[in-house]
């Protein structure tokens, strides 16, 4: 009697969690499966005849083979600006990404940003153009500026300053095709780390060469910092800077 009620039970069971899935459909239960949660955040101003799902997109598509992560796309033109209460209380890594629309993000969403950084330990990666957003520069308290934005070079060459960081991880130095300079000095806080280095070379001949990856602990979060990825140029569809980002997320994500 004891076995056939626990058979029964069993089935019951199994039924149930059958019935689950096909009423939830399958991306929803990835997403319940899912212990962690990074939310790649983007202001929408990219070309479409190079990022046709915007940057987020092409990031988020990089991150599917991270193994128990929800990948979540946020968007400025969302309601609540992308980053609802409910997703940012939530959410373990932000990955942003802007350029033209620093002054759109509201202060109270910055201030909160900052917030479930300093004091809960949510990671923060900031990428390219988005040195000057808003939550990055209150991050910081520096003004975040560079010494030159110039769009005369050709290639950029990425070199592994720290092979033992995790963000390093599987990564060798690798060239990309990016035309828009960044040259030192960069005016933030001294970092933790310098994971990464590079070197353009320019459309006459010479080369500059400039800190490509930092890294900051802010109150309880961690802070990563990665120069590449102008909107003209498709870098983040290369193999190596999808792999960088799936590390600096797993790295700056709490413990």
């Amino acid at each position: 009697m004891v076995l056939q009620k626990r058979r029964t039970f069993l089935l019951f069971v199994a039924a149930a969690a059958a019935g689950l899935v096909l009423s939830m459909g399958m991306a929803q239960v990835e997403k319940v499966k899912a212990s962690r949660c990074v939310v790649v955040w983007s202001e929408g101003t990219a070309p479409k005849n190079i990022y046709p799902s915007d940057i987020c997109g092409a990031i988020a598509e990089g991150l599917k083979e991270l193994k128990d992560w929800e990948v979540v796309e946020a968007h400025l033109s969302d309601s609540n600006q992308g980053l609802p209460d409910e997703l940012l209380n939530r959410t373990d890594v932000l990955i942003w990404w802007g350029h033209r629309k620093h002054n759109q993000v509201s202060k109270e969403l910055v201030d909160k940003i900052v917030s479930r950084v300093k004091d809960e330990g949510m990671g923060f990666i900031s990428l390219h153009s988005s040195h000057f957003a808003r939550p990055n520069i209150k991050l910081m308290g520096t003004p975040c500026s560079w010494k030159a934005y110039i769009s005369d070079s050709n290639t950029l060459k990425i070199t592994v300053k720290d092979p033992n960081h995790p963000i390093a991880r599987g990564v060798e130095d690798f060239t990309i095709s990016h035309d828009e300079r960044y040259s030192e000095p960069y005016a933030v806080p001294q970092p933790a780390a310098v994971v990464f280095e590079g070197t353009y070379t320019l459309n006459n001949g010479d080369t500059d060469t400039s800190r490509q990856g930092l890294t900051w602990k802010i109150g309880k979060g961690k802070v990563f910092y990665f120069q590449p990825g102008h909107e003209t140029n498709p870098v983040f569809y290369d193999p190596n800077i999808r792999r960088i980002i799936s590390n600096a997320v797993e790295w700056a994500a709490p413990k």
